[in-house]
């Protein structure tokens, strides 16, 4: 059983809505005077609605977000399901309007969680004064940090909403402005955060944690205000690296299994999963094929629409890389060899067989291809027969969970990891940032493919990089944030030709802007 299911679940504040611009609903439980926490276990229970609700979509709604308007993953229609009005083609097409519901989504539950925070602290604050009190206050801020930071890279402009129960309904605040809170919020926050990073603080924001925020933000700093700072990139991956706390880990495919948590050397933030007491966490479902449950002794039927496109599946091109294993393609065989079949007709393996013994029963066996090609480019689909089915490369990175009795799995989910600081690192370096500690960036990524067991480069090149990156931190929801930094957000791949710019940054959802019309609406939208 893994560390903080409790705290992930029990909700002792009050329940928030589901957007920043809407009113709280009452409910029965919430502390007051006569409850308020006093020591560390109870401050930590009184935050756990912040986490249950930063948890709720990180897998599912934000991850899409993300990857699926990347190069990285593409979930189309597959006969009669998973059209759902074209929010998922838009996401691939880029052609999202402030209709779309996945970004409606993920910006009501951004901003919920950062509700959440703000009325935790607001508690806080008429709490009696503690060291209990004022450092889990910090984690709270270090997390509502993270997801402004979240926010602002996805919407660009947004509200900067940090008083719970105000009545003023909040004005945009420019990227930069925001840039420079989080900047502040985190510097604040680290003195009272902890450097422990065993079980007792896994799941919550530590200085190591804090660093990673500053890197990530320092690294995109030029996107974000128009100005470099990747010498203060650097820096913080400095920090982390010179603790010791984290390492490389010698079991690529070990860091994302289901049973991965505290003990996982890699993870410097990460979002605990449980099938049971904290769920959200369906890559097996979204991922797979219902013909591999057997295979994985899963109880339940895999749904599997999501794939990865040939262009991204070609950055895995060295045959001993380990980081290959996390893809399945071609002809598949159960754990004792033995082909997986499926029982279907000539037609219904391929609904274009016109011959006349269409109706035949056959023994087909699951083969993944590596092109999703669309039957009804209108509907984004690639058809209801068996061939449509098993159409695109799937990704298993994060294993199917043999103890989840529904399509919740266990896998706790990276936020930050330590290959990504080493990266990031090199990353800096390339883009002018001065080398340190004797490492440069093709030692570092040398280090990383050497621990991977792909061979070694002899020159590396920004290019280069984005590519190891692709190889390293695929589905861990960063391939959109490292296109827009590499400026390759506006090429094309699969269906996708848009090469609009100002899709860079995702539109206010209409819903937000009824709601509160003191929220402008982005370039271009």
């Amino acid at each position: 059983m893994k560390l903080i299911k409790a705290m992930l679940t029990v909700l002792t504040v009050t329940i928030l809505s589901s957007a920043c611009t809407k009113v709280e609903v009452p409910v029965e439980n919430e502390l007051t005077p006569d409850n308020f926490p006093k020591n560390e276990a109870q401050f930590l229970l009184a935050s756990g609605s912040a986490y249950a609700k930063f948890r709720d979509q990180f897998a599912t709604t934000y991850w899409q977000l993300q990857s699926l308007s990347s190069d990285e993953a593409i979930l189309p229609t597959r006969g009669s399901n998973w059209f759902d009005g074209g929010r998922y083609q838009q996401l691939h097409y880029h052609t999202w309007t402030p209709d779309n519901p996945q970004i409606a989504g993920v910006w009501s539950w951004g901003f919920s969680t950062i509700s959440s925070c703000n009325q935790i602290l607001s508690l806080f604050e008429q709490a009696p004064d503690s060291e209990s009190k004022l450092n889990i206050a910090a984690e709270i801020k270090t997390l509502r940090a993270l997801s402004f930071y979240l926010m602002m890279d996805l919407y660009g402009n947004i509200p900067l909403t940090t008083k719970f129960g105000d009545p003023n309904l909040p004005q945009t605040q420019s990227r930069k402005d925001v840039f420079a809170f989080i900047e502040k919020e985190v510097k604040e926050a680290l003195p009272r955060l902890s450097e422990v990073t065993d079980k007792s603080t896994y799941g919550r924001p530590t200085k190591f944690a804090a660093y990673a925020l500053l890197a990530k933000l320092y690294l995109n700093a030029e996107v974000y205000t128009g100005t470099e700072r990747n010498n203060d990139a650097v820096a913080m991956c400095d920090l982390l690296i010179k603790s010791g706390k984290f390492s490389l880990a010698a079991d690529y495919a070990g860091i994302f299994k289901a049973d991965n948590g505290p003990g996982t050397t890699e993870f410097i933030f990460a979002v605990p999963y449980d099938n049971v007491q904290a769920q959200g966490q369906r890559f097996t479902w979204y991922n797979l094929h219902y013909a591999l449950s057997a295979k994985y002794g899963l109880p339940w039927r895999i749904s599997g629409p999501t794939s990865t496109l040939p262009e991204f599946y070609a950055n895995f091109d060295s045959k001993t890389d380990v980081r290959n294993n996390v893809w399945l393609t071609g002809k598949q065989f159960d754990n004792s060899g033995k082909p997986i079949t499926i029982s279907t007709t000539k037609k219904g393996l391929d609904a274009s067989y016109t011959g006349d013994d269409g109706a035949t029963q056959i023994q087909w066996q699951l083969e993944f291809s590596p092109q999703v090609t669309l039957t009804n480019v209108q509907n984004f689909d690639v058809g209801s027969d068996v061939l449509g089915s098993a159409k695109g490369i799937r990704n298993n990175k994060y294993a199917p969970d043999a103890a989840a009795a529904t399509n919740n799995g266990s896998n706790d989910v990276p936020v930050f990891r330590y290959a990504d600081i080493l990266l990031m690192k090199a990353e800096a370096i390339l883009r002018g940032a001065a080398p340190t500690n004797g490492q440069t960036a093709l030692s570092l990524v040398n280090d990383l493919r050497t621990i991977r067991k792909a061979e070694n480069f002899n020159t590396i090149s920004l290019d280069e990089l984005l590519r190891e990156r692709a190889r390293e931190m695929n589905w861990e929801a960063w391939r959109r944030n490292d296109l827009i930094r590499f400026g390759k957000f506006e090429g094309s791949w699969g269906y996708k030709t848009d090469q609009n710019s100002y899709k860079r940054i995702f539109p206010v959802p209409s819903s937000e802007r009824i709601l509160n019309p003191n929220l402008k609406q982005n370039t271009g939208y």
